[in-house]
């Protein structure tokens, strides 16, 4: 029987041999989740003895780590904007720089809001969550994805304020919108070999790329505009970081005005936003 100290070393050292980017994180992340413990509380259990159950879970979940399936698969869940989000293969996992657009859509008032392809649903729940007058409609063309997001929006107690429904864009929408949100497959297809394998293996592929140039969503998104945004009302798209220009060109020509480019954190364009007439 070996102490947690020593399985927190020897795990640490088997993810770094497997490339792991962050190892000693991940391997405490993952022993805290073994013991059903919060992570801040690992250092406290350091000299003691290991469990024989604990150790088990732990050895299966650095085994799983340790061949890239991502931490936030093995622990189920996901922090975003301050909220901690369940996930699953089928969903896109949160990341932080989509916070760029949750700041974004906060900073002037909405009512009504659209998630299109809204996965976990971490932006539509975020959104309701900040925003206790808002509703809200999620759609998502997976199934999987809608009951991910279902559940999110009760464990942070939105569902009442949420409708979710599988739908292929604005396909099954009605109604028009004040503020229209995305975080849409906006990877092309040239780029996804150059994908960490544990993005390109664990995440659904439909969330990452659209099969072609990237900006396909993009186009469909601009395409239902009109028959969806409110006057006046806002559109916000997260974008990879060297697509601003192309996408702020297809939301001009979908009519809307003062289209603009917005950075995240590490300075990189990241979100498109523009105004109904």
């Amino acid at each position: 029987m070996s102490t947690a100290a020593q399985a927190l070393a020897t795990a640490t050292a088997r993810l770094r041999a497997a490339g792991v980017p962050d190892p000693a994180r991940d391997a405490r992340l993952l022993l805290a989740h073994a013991a059903r413990i919060d992570a801040v509380r690992v250092t406290l259990i350091a000299p003691e003895d290991l469990a024989p159950e604990i150790a088990d879970r732990f050895e299966q979940l650095i085994a799983l780590r340790a061949v890239h399936v991502p931490v936030s698969h093995l622990v189920g869940e996901r922090a975003f904007y301050g909220r901690r989000f369940k996930v699953s293969r089928h969903v896109l996992d949160p990341r932080p720089e989509t916070e760029t657009l949750i700041e974004a859509a906060l900073a002037e008032p909405f009512e009504r809001v659209l998630d299109l392809g809204t996965g976990s649903g971490c932006i539509l729940v975020t959104l309701l969550a900040e925003r206790e007058d808002a509703t809200g409609l999620g759609v998502d063309i997976s199934e999987a994805a809608c009951l991910q997001a279902s559940a999110n929006a009760v464990l942070h107690g939105v569902a009442a304020r949420t409708d979710i429904c599988a739908s292929d864009w604005f396909q099954s929408v009605t109604g028009r919108f004040d503020l229209i949100v995305s975080n849409p497959p906006y990877i092309a297809l040239s780029e996804m070999e150059s994908l960490s394998n544990e993005v390109r293996h664990h995440e659904p592929e439909i969330a990452l790329t659209d099969g072609g140039d990237g900006l396909g969503a993009y186009r469909l998104i601009a395409a239902g505009l009109t028959a969806h945004l409110a006057p006046k009302g806002r559109v916000i798209v997260e974008i990879g970081p060297t697509q601003g220009a192309a996408v702020r060109a297809i939301l001009s020509d979908a009519g809307l005005t003062d289209v603009r480019i917005l950075p995240d954190l590490d300075g990189r364009d990241r979100v498109v936003c523009g105004d109904a007439r």
